[in-house]
Parts: structure tokens; sequence; C-alpha cells
């Protein structure tokens, strides 16, 4: 082509998607003042909640709800919360709302398993009080399920109110950056994580509880009580949250990262705020295109719940951009596609996303930097928060590797990546295939409060050096057809918790695997750890448990740690305290 002339046509610039410092969050949020009468509010909550009580369809559903409350105290509010269920307070601090009531999650209410709260997935509670009605809050639930910035002015219960007699057990949990004036009381948990908060005391522990920052926690015991206990979180960043200022205008704020922190960081929480006319706020009808015109434009992306089809990668290249979002958006990869890739840029803040495998499978799901690269991120890392990840629900989803991290100084602070063991479409070991829930090649990254299950071969690869896991959850694959169908080589089944050959460094506190082999209850694995032989590698509060001796776990860690069953019949962990 020949030089430009006067009739050439200019260049036509993409067109800039539209923002706004008070955007239309859709229909999937409400919003409240303290002028909203109280049975508005109860109404609003009791219709989200009734429509999916015990329903056969709701653990899997594409509703999706964000109850949003603007500062002041909203009186005799009773928010029961079910499946994809959020509220926040949008103060800048948790006092500044105060809900006197309830933010309720009990068993009873889930079809096929109203006797526990082992499915109470997928709810949230941010930024806010409660003024507990009776004087406790109960928040029974499981995995995905957080609890952060939160002042309960009471009580806590994590166990629903049928935990007696053999029943109501719940297999959580997470909290963090909150405080409990009162009693936290674990009951029926069978692990929690807590990270820098404040609590009056804590009462119980069935396998597996931790503690790390958290002033008013029990003293270190494993395994008896079986409380593993840090006086501070290494490195922390807390995850970034919606707001409205005094001109009434919407912000996110995101909190500076800290090093040996303990304790709430509110009031006073530093950090900075970005107005929401630097955010694209995304809505389920967008375009993966979209989105990515958005961010590179420069924006921030804020995704409003509901159901996203990612037909092209979503891409993050600048520095600082922080990706969040409200009401559990839920992104489909389709085409096999990667859902959410990260460039090895610094400060990129993922928080509040779930991701559903497409049914044509993925290589990976979620990437972090790029395998190889190792740049020093130690002073404004990436972190990924409240992240949660499934290979099938509604879906038969496929996915081999579910997140891959190679940023060096990464924190990953609460994930769930989970290869489903049931879901609104069948599941089985030949239909929602997944190899791996997480891969870490990027050196001095952190993991705090990591929960992944059910992968059909390693669940965690640990490549990095000078890696650290505070706070473990597994469960591995439930629907192993036979030995011959699961073997590492020579080895009976693949470890839950890998530690590359190669690695010098790494440390784990506080990490439990769990057998369920229901389907062939035959089946051996020969141990959930397996660490290079190192003085530099170190396991501490480890633990196996065969729930209902549904299969075999042979060791703990490599060779040491003794088998369950222990014996048989009564569900009894084998712990380790320290290793090597």
């Amino acid at each position: 082509m020949g030089p430009a002339s006067a009739a050439d046509p200019e260049p036509v610039a993409a067109e800039d998607v539209p923002t706004s410092d008070t955007p239309d969050f859709g229909p999937n949020v409400k919003i409240f003042d303290p002028s909203t009468p109280a049975g508005t509010v109860q109404a609003a909550f009791d219709e989200a909640f009734d429509a999916h009580n015990v329903s056969p369809t709701a653990q899997f559903g594409e509703q999706r709800y964000a109850f949003l409350f603007k500062p002041g105290t909203y009186g005799r509010v009773w928010a029961n919360l079910g499946f994809y269920t959020s509220v926040a307070g949008l103060g800048q601090n948790p006092d500044d709302v105060t809900i006197e009531g309830a933010v309720n999650v009990d068993s009873g209410w889930n079809y096929g398993d109203t006797a526990n709260a082992t499915q109470n997935f997928w709810r949230s509670v941010e930024n806010l009080s409660i003024k507990p009605e009776n004087g406790t809050n109960r928040w029974a639930v499981s995995q995905a399920a957080p609890m952060r910035r939160v002042h309960v002015k009471g009580d806590l219960t994590l166990a629903p109110s049928n935990q007696d007699n053999g029943q109501g057990y719940s297999s959580g949990g997470y909290l963090a950056d909150s405080k409990v004036d009162g009693k936290v009381s674990s009951g029926s948990q069978q692990q929690w994580y807590t990270r820098d908060s404040s609590i009056g005391s804590w009462e119980g522990g069935v396998w597996n509880m931790v503690f790390s920052g958290v002033e008013g926690a029990p003293a270190n015991a494993f395994p008896n009580p079986p409380h593993t206990t840090l006086d501070t979180t290494p490195v922390t960043r807390e995850k970034p949250y919606l707001y409205l200022d005094d001109a009434g205008k919407y912000q996110v704020f995101v909190p500076s990262l800290q090093q040996d922190s303990s304790g709430t960081s509110w009031p006073g929480t530093a950090g900075e705020s970005i107005p929401m006319s630097k955010f694209y706020v995304a809505k389920p009808e967008d375009s993966a295109a979209r989105i990515n015109s958005a961010l590179e434009q420069g924006l921030n992306l804020f995704f409003t719940p509901g159901r996203y089809e990612i037909d092209e990668t979503i891409k993050v290249t600048n520095p600082d951009t922080v990706i969040t979002g409200i009401g559990f958006p839920t992104l489909v990869p389709t085409g096999g596609v990667t859902g959410l890739s990260v460039a090895d840029v610094a400060g990129v803040k993922v928080s509040g996303l779930t991701f559903d495998a497409g049914t044509a499978n993925s290589e990976t799901l979620m990437t972090v930097g790029t395998p190889g690269e190792h740049q020093d991120h130690a002073g404004n890392p990436t972190s990924i928060q409240d992240v949660f990840f499934r290979i099938g629900s509604d879906v038969q989803g496929k996915a081999t590797t579910t997140l891959e991290v190679n940023s060096d100084d990464t924190i990953i602070d609460h994930i769930w990546a989970w290869r489903a063991d049931h879901g609104g479409a069948p599941t089985g070991w030949d239909v929602n295939t997944g190899d791996t829930g997480l891969i870490v090649n990027g050196d001095d990254v952190l993991a705090t409060g990591l929960f992944v299950e059910h992968y059909q071969k390693y669940e965690v690869i640990w490549n990095g050096n000078r890696g650290r896991t505070i706070f473990f959850q597994n469960e591995k694959p439930y629907d192993v057809p036979d030995q011959a169908a699961w073997m590492n080589g020579t080895q009976n089944g693949y470890a839950a918790y890998k530690v590359g050959d190669d690695v010098t460094e790494h440390e784990v506190w506080g990490g439990g695997s769990y057998a369920f082999f229901n389907v062939n209850p035959d089946v051996k694995l020969d141990h959930s750890f397996e660490v290079p032989e190192r003085d530099g590698v170190k396991l501490h509060s480890i633990l196996t448990v065969s729930l209902g001796d549904k299969g075999t776990i042979s060791n703990v860690v490599n060779n040491t740690g003794g088998a369950v069953p222990n014996p048989a019949g009564n569900t009894t962990p084998r712990n380790v305290v320290s290793y090597p």
C-alpha cells in the first residue's frame, strides 16, 4: 500500500467503554439505606432465600444475589444466606453498618442433605457489624463461604443447630480481618482457618483448627486439642472492598501490604481508594472482547452477579490492576480457553470470582505469570483472594490444571479448587476430568487458606522455592474406580500435596487430607504428603483421615505416620506433629 492520501480513511479508535462513579450494578444487587423499612429489607432476604430453600436446583443454580447496606443501623433483620448470596456493608469500616438480628447460615436447607451443613458453599459476609439476637450469630458454613472484615458484637458459632446426636457436621471454613467480642465455638466444624483477627475466646476443634495473627487464639497444642497457632501471618494484603464516600460516590478501597501482621486491619486501614470511574462494571451479557477492551483502556474490572460465557482469555497485562466481584460472578470458559491470565507484572489483585470449567477441556482455568520467569515482586505481589474453581457444576466441565502460579511472591489467600464429587450435571471419573488443582512454579509464594479437592493426579504440585502454606484442606477423589486406574508409576495413587524434588526450602502449617473412596473402598493411597527429604522442607501439624473407613491412606507423609483407618470403625486421624 502506498503512502496515505487525503482520500484514505483515518484509523478508527476502539470505542471507550463507559464508566461511572455511581454505576448501575444490575438487577441482582439490592442496596439498602437506614431509611429503608426493616420489613422491606426482611422481605428481600426472604424472597431470595425461600425461592431456593430445599430446592433440587439451588446448589448449582443460576441465582446470584448481593445485598449491600449503606452506613447506618438496621433493626431486626434476620438474613438467611443460601447459595450464591453475599452481604456487605458500604462503609469504610465494619462498624459503619450494624445489622441487629443475624446474618445466619444453618443446616436443613440443602435438598438431599438436610441433616448436615457440609454442602453450605458459596455465600459470604463482609465489612459490617452484627449485633446478634440472643447474643450468638450462627455461621455454619463449609468451603467457599468467607467471613471477612466483620465485627460480631457477641458470640459466634460455626456449627449448625442440629450438631448433636451424630448429625450436623460442617466442613469449613475461613474467617479473616474480623473481631468477635465474645466466644467463637467451632462445634462440629472438621477444620477451620482464622487469620488476622481478634476474638474473645475459642472453644472446640475436631481435626484441624489453624490460627495465624489472631489475638485471643488458643495456644498451639496440635493434636490435642488440634490447634495450630502462629503469632503472626508472614505477608498479608486484605481484600479490596466497595464503599460509598461522603459525596455518595462509589469507590473501591485497596488495603496495603503488611508484613508479620496480627489483629484486624481496621479501623484506619492503610491503603488507597480507587473511584469507580476507573473500573469497568461488567454485566453477564458482556463479551470477553468487551471486557478485554476495558483492560486495554487501562481500567480495572468490577464483576456484578451472574454467569459470564468467556470465549477468549481475559488478559491482564497492566500492573496494579484490580479485578473483583460481588455476588459470586461465575466465569465459564468456552472452547477450551483459559478463563483469566495475569502477566508477570506487579500488584495485580484478583478477588471475588468463581470459575466453572466448560465442556471443552481447558489446559488451565487461570494463570499468573509466565513459566520460567522470576521477577522480584516482594514489595508489590499479585494476590488471589476468595477465588473459587469448579470442575463440574451444572455443566460437565473439564480442565487439566485449575490454577497455575508462576509469578514470584504471589499471595494465595483463600481459594477452593474443586473437582466436583456431585453436581447439577452428572459427575464421574471419565466425565468431569481434572488432573491438578494448583501448580506453583513461582518462588516465595504464600498460601493462606488453601482448599483443593478430588483431583485425579497430584492435587497440589509446588515446584517453587521457599513456598509456605498456612492451612491446607483436601479430600481425595471419591470416584476412583479401582487401583489399576490410579497408579503413579509403582505408587498407589497420587499425594494430595507434592513438593517438587528440586525444592530446597518449603514449609506447611496445618494440613489435612481425607480419603472417602466410596466407589471402591479397596482403593489405597501410599501417602497424602510427598516431599523431598531435606532439612529445609518442614511440615507442621499434618494429618490424614479415612472418612467412614472408605479407603486406606498408608502413611501421612512419605513413609511416616501410619495408616488410616485407625483403627477401623471410628474415623480417627493419624497425626504428624512435625516432619522431618
